[in-house]
């Protein structure tokens, strides 16, 4: 069982798989193909990824690989919780340079699919949070590129953080979204 809600930006979705609970605690299936594609989302997916960030206002992204390694990500979170970010990257579409946010949460069990031709990116809203992600091409140097999270042209809506961001080198580094390489 698998309930599925467009997030109104060309294929984003919110996943919500169904829960089994009892004074035990629950067992969700997360991932299921065939369920999956009953629902219309038929991917193939090749690589799991997992990230750990020990405090709040860790922010990752905004992340993507060209094609012909372009990605798929279906992301949840297994502790904690996280704003999502997925920015349309594809030139020619009507919404390029437009953004959507959910809060994705281990309490919630939800789940975002971020499909190809857009940036992803997200900032942990509490300490110790852990995020798994599947995707369908496995990582390549040479395809992967970023754009700046705090870019004025988009004006990405994150939530203040006390202390500010910690980002990595790569992520303070990112071109702004007019100077980046993006999908044709």
């Amino acid at each position: 069982m698998l309930e599925v809600r467009s997030l109104g930006l060309g294929g984003v979705l919110e996943i919500m798989p169904k829960r089994f609970g009892d004074a035990r605690g629950f067992f969700v299936e997360t991932y299921n193909a065939q369920r999956f594609s009953e629902a219309g989302i038929d991917l193939h997916f090749v690589q799991d990824n997992h990230s750990y960030s020990a405090a709040a206002g860790v922010l990752r992204g905004l992340h993507y690989q060209l094609p012909p390694r372009a990605q798929d990500k279906l992301v949840r979170v297994i502790r904690g919780r996280i704003l999502d970010v997925a920015v349309d990257i594809r030139k020619g579409s009507g919404t390029f340079g437009k953004w959507v946010a959910l809060e994705v949460s281990a309490e919630r069990g939800n789940q975002i699919l971020v499909p190809k031709g857009f940036a992803h990116g997200f900032v942990t809203l509490v300490p110790d949070t852990e995020v798994l992600y599947k995707v369908t091409d496995t990582y390549s140097p040479e395809h992967d590129r970023s754009i700046r999270f705090n870019d004025p042209s988009i004006g990405i809506d994150w939530p203040p953080v006390a202390g500010g961001f910690q980002l990595s080198d790569k992520d303070l580094k990112a071109p702004t979204l007019a100077a980046a390489e993006v999908f044709a």
